[in-house]
């Protein structure tokens, strides 16, 4: 049988990444493709569909509500809408020409107004927001989201992100407690985070993730949060979220996800350790390189390995390096956010054992060819 990349001539990819979009993010489980599989071959009440899988991912989670959405970005969008609209029925339908007199300022800490694949400011202005920054970027206190707060302020949009500025910011606990003495709601966008209950449970009143990455559900996203709050978010299915609906399987096959993520046990930082120590081993054999194991910057329990390349005896820039990677017969992808400084992050949770050692042989052929040329 014909291969689908036989069938479009598309490259094999071996995603050293993480669950990164632009890799297809993740692979779900036999269980998830089947439930996905049963949503798309039924008829359902949608309506009824939205409200009940909200309500069982609630119980699982210990929240109030939540509600499955296409993706993590659209829950900004449609978080955003939800804390401007709330009841009104003339803005839902009318959010493109609301009045500047509707508070519609989202504050969030100036480090987070980050760019994860598409800027955080787009989504908050497809939702109807204006985005106001607090503080530098190399330190928000409470204090200063505090002074960021005027009678304009819609909600307090807060990033649990490695992309996020992590040094001298407030803590997510620390930005609920500066939204309650304000009055206005808080929004977290946990897109990549493992912890599904943490967030809500340390005030926040809507928290956002993709249903992609650490949940490996099939393309969406999740919105959990006070009752509200959520019953806001989903009445934009009737305004924006239009354009942003999710399928039938989408919300079947994330409710299995995140059953699946609840249950079953994880595999630990220390085990990606273990995976990694051969590779490591062999990549400090070869000149020019340093490896390493290091832990993500956002606190997670993930360890990935660390290449640090020496461009003086490599003879080419690391940003060279990892060109050549993702060109070659194979395409390899590496978290190349570190390369102008020479360093590139391995994560391993994609990748099996051979496929290590395919990565360290297509290295050491790199290294060698240039060697010899």
């Amino acid at each position: 049988m014909t291969s689908v990349y036989e069938k479009y001539g598309l490259k094999q990819v071996i995603n050293a990444s993480g669950r990164m979009t632009i890799l297809g993010v993740s692979t779900p489980s036999a269980d998830v493709v089947e439930t996905v599989n049963d949503g798309l071959n039924h008829y359902f009440e949608m309506k009824d569909l939205v409200n009940k899988t909200g309500a069982y991912i609630a119980g699982l989670l210990g929240c109030e509500a939540a509600v499955v959405v296409s993706c993590a970005s659209a829950g900004i969008a449609q978080s955003v809408a939800a804390v401007i609209v709330k009841d009104n029925d003339w803005l839902l339908e009318n959010l493109h020409a609301a009045p500047l007199s509707v508070p519609h300022d989202i504050v969030l800490p100036k480090g987070h107004n980050v760019n994860f694949g598409a800027p955080v400011g787009t989504m908050v202005t497809l939702g109807g927001g204006r985005l106001v920054e607090a503080g530098y970027a190399n330190e928000c206190s409470p204090e200063q989201l505090s002074a960021a707060i005027t009678p304009q302020t819609a909600a307090i949009l807060y990033i649990k992100s490695h992309h996020s500025v992590q040094k001298s910011h407030l803590s997510v606990e620390q930005a609920a407690v500066v939204a309650r003495k304000h009055g206005v709601p808080l929004i977290v966008d946990a897109a990549a985070e493992e912890d599904l209950q943490i967030y809500y449970a340390l005030g926040a009143d809507l928290v956002i993730y993709s249903g992609a990455k650490a949940i490996e559900g099939p393309t969406s996203g999740l919105v959990t949060g006070k009752m509200q709050y959520v019953e806001w978010v989903k009445r934009q299915s009737q305004g924006i979220g239009r354009a942003m609906k999710v399928g039938k399987e989408g919300i079947l096959g994330l409710t299995q996800a995140i059953e699946n993520f609840q249950r079953l046990e994880k595999v630990t930082g220390t085990q990606m350790v273990e995976k990694m120590t051969p590779f490591i081993d062999n990549l400090n054999q070869l000149s020019g390189i340093q490896a390493r194991v290091v832990w993500d910057a956002a606190g997670r329990d993930i360890a990935r390995a660390e290449i640090h390349f020496d461009e003086a005896t490599i003879g080419r820039t690391t940003g060279e390096v990892v060109q050549a990677l993702k060109t070659g017969d194979i395409a390899i992808y590496f978290r190349g956010y570190k390369a102008n400084e020479g360093i590139v992050e391995v994560d391993v949770r994609s990748v099996s054992a051979d496929q290590l050692h395919t990565i360290f042989i297509c290295i050491q052929t790199l290294l060698t060819r240039e060697k010899h040329a």
